[in-house]
């Protein structure tokens, strides 16, 4: 059984030669820093809000209809504003059986179309949430629980979350193109 202890750590991404992506990408690594930070404290408030509705619903028999949808937001919130960052570690879910079986050169060709296509699936996701988040905000869309919290909430972090993917993949296609240089 293994537990990862004899895995490397993750390396830090590479520093674009092109000075302005350079600059795009340092931006993108402090957003992704507190993106990060905020997840964390989401899923330490999404655990308390959790325990409290199990608590006041085992002990004080009184259920909450708030706890579900609170926690489902913050929830969706850390998965698509931190995708970025997982994507800059490159530790998004990967196949890796054709990586042994392919030339180096061959391998850095497979990795540039596959961001090349992420990156233009991405795009189209984003794309797709803004339109998502436009409705909701014009036509007032809310749950149907009896809490109805507006659905803009989930709709502007997941294109956030997404459009920050996309730079992000945009950042290492272009990345892969101009080249890279030694970190200082």
């Amino acid at each position: 059984m293994s537990h990862g202890f004899e895995m490397k750590p993750a390396a830090k991404p590479p520093v674009p030669a092109n000075a302005t992506l350079a600059a795009v990408a340092r931006l993108l690594d402090k957003y992704n820093k507190l993106a990060v930070f905020l997840g964390m404290i989401a899923l330490l408030l999404t655990s308390c809000i959790l325990t409290y509705s199990v608590v006041v619903r085992y002990f004080f028999h009184h259920p909450t209809d708030w706890q579900d949808e609170a926690s489902v937001f913050m929830l969706v919130g850390v998965i698509f504003l931190c995708s970025a960052y997982v994507q800059s570690l490159r530790g998004h879910i990967g196949i890796e059986a054709l990586a042994s079986l392919l030339s180096p050169t061959a391998n850095r060709i497979r990795m540039f179309i596959v961001d090349v296509v992420s990156f233009a699936f991405c795009a189209f996701f984003a794309w797709k949430s803004w339109t998502l988040f436009h409705e909701a905000w014009v036509d007032g869309q809310t749950t149907s629980s009896t809490f109805a919290p507006p659905l803009w909430i989930p709709y502007s972090m997941m294109a956030v979350g997404m459009s920050m993917l996309t730079l992000q993949l945009l950042v290492q296609v272009l990345t892969r193109i101009t080249g890279t240089k030694e970190a200082v």
